[in-house]
């Protein structure tokens, strides 16, 4: 699969203390700046997002919901009668 076309740009400002440390850290792993940057940002941005989708709830709602989990399903009879009807999906 070709690499996607890298034509966006993303400026910043930062301190003189802030750029020295990203390119120290860069050199150090032996990445471009931008290379070290950009998959840093990304990584950061995926758990932040990730994050926001992420189920959360208390101990006391998790138990709750589990015990309406297991409970026996109970007959919904508006959903029997649909079941019933002719598919409007023909052949």
């Amino acid at each position: 699969m070709p690499a996607a076309a890298k034509n966006q740009r993303l400026e910043l400002r930062l301190t003189q203390e802030q750029k020295a440390a990203i390119e120290q850290a860069a050199q150090l792993s032996g990445r471009t700046v931008t290379d070290f940057s950009v998959s840093f940002l990304v990584e950061q941005a995926r758990e932040v997002i990730r994050a926001e989708h992420e189920l959360r709830m208390s101990d006391l709602a998790w138990s709750e919901f589990s015990t309406l989990l297991e409970r026996p399903a109970q007959p919904v009879q508006q959903l029997a009668e649909l079941l019933q009807r002719p598919s409007v999906f023909v052949d």
